[in-house]
């Protein structure tokens, strides 16, 4: 497969651009799968240069091949114009390459301050100089704008705090070269907002940034220059100006692929209700009331900390109630653990697949079975055939990308979510809860799930779908409820959809109803 690539523009005095890093005909393998084929890459100094492809197109390998965490089968890297071969990501940040991966790499016991300068404390005479560390920590906390409360156990935080932990722990650093790897997958609109200030503000004071996403939308708008990869092959290379999320995704799938979400036949107000949940109350929630009609989907919208994910364990008997009812199809449940709720058809795809919902060591089949795999032994003996049967027919219908026998943290961040779904879809299911579905995914796994939810609502299950993308919500939704502070702020129907309303009422900024 030929390589394309556009020429580098020359910088405004007539010479070429200089360049922090190069990589040159570079090539990873992982036992028989080609993660990078000859790929070339240079990135520009005091620029953001953006990494996009779907799940499996090479953009996180290359990222830790620039960062020391693999080293290249073939070609070669320069780093300031000389060649190096990283051996481990200490050796890459002593040249100032930090990485902020997707995944939450802290402590969870220890607190953010702790965490966030874990390895590069200052000391005093062998001791920790706890006062020189909360000037620092103030000094990153006033440059960014994030605020987080110092002493907090990091395990206490949700995802969306934990990456913005993650970033004040690579700040910290002070890199010259950030990788950000799917920055924005857990936060809220203007949390993202937040990030792109100091993302521009590091390129302003010379800081390269390589960004990794899959909004296309955000790529456009704080790039300079984008790559585009394709089964581990590289695409092309170009100036962010001229690209739209038309042309990225044709250059990512090879072939257009529209951005719509999948067609829904309306709920009749004549459906049954699955789920009645009423006066709900937890240490994280205020007298809730919720209610799921078969083959209705309820978007869940809300800022990070409103309240959507302790609803989610409410439901699926992770956290107890204080207060309040629980119904199912009419009887009244008591949910004492998550074996409950599976017990009476609820299910629950978490925001953290990794950790949360996979066990990523354990084979694809393995995880399919986790939940009702018994169901597939006779007289106390697992049917063998029975089960590969099964994982075989969840495997096709997702489209999952693997073998049933490889270890779930082989497949790519797409694959892996079909899975964490699929895992469900072995017995039928009448509440089906949905944290973040698409989060770190490509556009066209996303597209997968999305048609999966659909289609499950339309066979009559009861759908619950949290989610930070507006869009998203929007798109797929029957309803959506706003969350603030652990109450309702708003409920909207498809009918009246408003992006700037829903917004509003996370911020508390709207009338508590726009349904009528």
């Amino acid at each position: 497969m030929s390589q394309m690539t556009t020429e580098r523009s020359p910088s405004s005095n007539g010479a070429a651009t200089d360049v922090i890093v190069e990589l040159a005909s570079v090539s990873k393998h992982f036992g028989g799968v080609h993660a990078l084929e000859e790929v070339s890459v240079r990135v520009e100094r005091g620029t953001v240069h953006a990494l996009v492809g779907e799940n499996g197109a090479g953009k996180s390998t290359l990222g830790n091949i620039i960062s020391g965490v693999y080293a290249p089968d073939a070609g070669k890297m320069l780093v300031n114009g000389a060649e190096v071969r990283y051996r481990t990501p200490r050796e890459a940040a002593r040249d100032g390459i930090v990485p902020v991966a997707q995944e939450i790499k802290l402590v969870p016991q220890r607190s953010v301050i702790e965490n966030v300068f874990l390895g590069v404390e200052s000391s005093k005479a062998g001791f920790y100089d706890r006062r020189e560390l909360r000037r620092r920590y103030e000094e990153l906390c006033r440059q960014t704008g994030i605020a987080m409360p110092a002493g907090t156990a990091v395990g206490e935080l949700g995802i969306g705090a934990q990456q913005q932990v993650e970033l004040l722990r690579a700040l910290a650093r002070e890199p010259k070269l950030l990788i950000l790897d799917e920055p924005t997958a857990a936060l809220t609109r203007k949390e993202v907002e937040s990030l792109f200030q100091i993302v521009n503000r590091l390129r302003d004071e010379g800081t390269t940034i390589i960004y990794v996403s899959h909004f296309l939308d955000e790529i456009l708008e704080i790039s300079d220059n984008i790559t585009v990869l394709r089964d581990g092959r590289l695409v092309r290379h170009s100036k962010a100006a001229e690209e739209t999320p038309a042309s990225l995704i044709e250059g990512m799938v090879g072939r257009e692929l529209g951005l719509a979400f999948p067609a829904r036949k309306p709920v009749e107000a004549s459906a049954p209700v699955v789920l009645s949940a009423r006066g709900l109350a937890s240490q994280k929630i205020k007298d809730l009331d919720v209610e799921i009609r078969a083959g209705e989907i309820l978007g869940v919208a809300g800022l990070m900390g409103a309240g959507r994910t302790s609803l989610a364990r409410l439901l699926f008997g992770v956290t107890p109630l204080k207060s309040g009812t629980i119904e199912l199809d009419g009887r009244e449940l008591k949910l004492r653990s998550p074996r409950d709720a599976i017990k009476n058809g609820i299910a629950l795809v978490p925001e953290s697949r990794k950790e949360q919902g996979l066990v990523m060591p354990r084979s694809v089949r393995e995880n399919l079975a986790l939940v009702h795999g018994a169901e597939a032994a006779h007289g106390g003996f697992i049917d063998a055939g029975a089960e590969k049967e099964k994982v075989a027919g969840l495997m096709d219908r997702l489209d999952v990308r693997g073998r049933a026998g490889d270890a779930v943290w082989k497949l790519s961040g797409g694959n892996q979510q079909k899975v964490a779904l699929a895992k469900w879809l072995w017995t039928s299911t009448r509440l089906l809860i949905v944290d973040e579905p698409a989060r770190g995914i490509d556009i066209g796994a996303k597209q997968a799930m999305y048609r999966l939810i659909a289609t499950l609502a339309d066979e009559g299950s009861a759908v619950l779908m949290i989610s930070s993308d507006i869009e998203e919500l929007t798109g797929l939704s029957d309803r959506v409820i706003v969350l603030r502070q652990g109450a309702l702020s708003g409920e909207f129907d498809s009918a009246n959809f408003e992006e700037q309303a829903i917004v509003a009422a996370s911020f508390g900024e709207s009338p508590t109803y726009s349904k009528e």
